[in-house]
């Protein structure tokens, strides 16, 4: 496979059904942003943090590339003349979203209630959950947008919010794991 085509130089890329689109597409950026959160998740993977946590990573980092394939599909071109999906990979199903979920519930059973916002930091690696978080958030915000123009499978979208959620839990659970100090953002009063 080679790496370079040469097909972009001019400012454009083809979707999956061979469509080609400029680079600033939103189906672009969005399926973009979900390969950077993809590498961010790789970078916390990489931390010493305990294995249920690494190897569930790795389980999201595989659901974000399905989530990255099914955005990066032209819709026009999803279905085959043949009546077949041309996207012929296993899709987010509710069980993936409920596994994030159940993986917070376990989770927040071991931390105290949260009684306020969180500031970001602590610990290097709790500060990696936090970017990961903004960056799936905004992975969400460009797939909602694009969701209104052209949808798309709705799990696609509840997974990436869902999983957001997950990594503010995961942050605050590598906190009390790695005896961070979590700061509470209290307001100052005028």
């Amino acid at each position: 496979m080679k790496i370079y085509t040469k097909t972009g130089d001019k400012g454009t890329t083809a979707l999956f059904g061979g469509t080609r689109v400029p680079k600033h597409h939103i189906r672009i950026d969005s399926y973009g942003t979900v390969d950077e959160l993809n590498s961010h998740l790789g970078l916390i993977r990489d931390q010493d943090i305990h294995k249920h946590y690494q190897e569930l990573i790795m389980t999201i980092q595989d659901k974000l590339f399905t989530v990255g394939a099914i955005l990066a599909t032209d819709p026009e071109k999803a279905i085959l003349k043949n009546g077949k999906e041309r996207l012929n990979i296993e899709k987010i199903k509710a069980a993936d979203i409920e596994l994030l979920e159940q993986e917070m519930d376990t989770m927040n059973k071991a931390l105290p209630p949260m009684t306020h916002f969180v500031l970001p930091g602590g610990h290097q690696t709790v500060s990696f959950c936090h970017i990961a978080r903004c960056v799936c958030r905004r992975a969400e915000r460009l797939a909602s947008a694009l969701y209104d123009l052209e949808p798309f499978e709705d799990n696609a979208l509840k997974y990436l919010n869902r999983l957001s959620d997950y990594l503010f839990v995961l942050a605050r659970k590598l906190s009390h794991d790695l005896q961070a100090n979590e700061i509470k953002w209290i307001p100052e009063k005028r």
